[in-house]
């Protein structure tokens, strides 16, 4: 079952911004109509990931802490110091809303 997260309009263009649901850390990031839902976790030192950069060419998400880059598709880090992925979410935006499925 989906969990409405947010509004689209919450999250600016090639942006992310930071949920709290249901006892999971997420980040919702939008990369102009495409948009990814990580966990809000560098899986190095346990910062938040929505307050760092993202590139939307390369499709990632920086830690602004020690700089380890996160894919957006799979949560897979792409610069050290993080060696873990960090989770991914499906999404699904529908009437302005975005939803994530949070059970898997």
């Amino acid at each position: 079952m989906s969990t409405r997260v947010c509004s689209l309009d919450d999250v600016g263009p090639d942006s992310a911004i930071r949920v709290d649901i249901d006892g999971h850390r997420l980040a919702i990031v939008r990369c102009g109509d495409d948009v990814y839902v990580i966990g809000d976790r560098c899986t190095h030192a346990d910062i938040s990931l929505s307050e760092g950069e993202v590139d939307c060419e390369d499709g990632t998400i920086e830690c602004w802490k020690h700089g380890s880059t996160f894919r957006l598709d799979d949560g897979v880090p792409t610069v050290l110091p993080a060696t873990k992925p960090t989770p991914t979410y499906e999404v699904i935006v529908k009437d302005g809303d975005v939803y994530v499925e949070l059970d898997r």
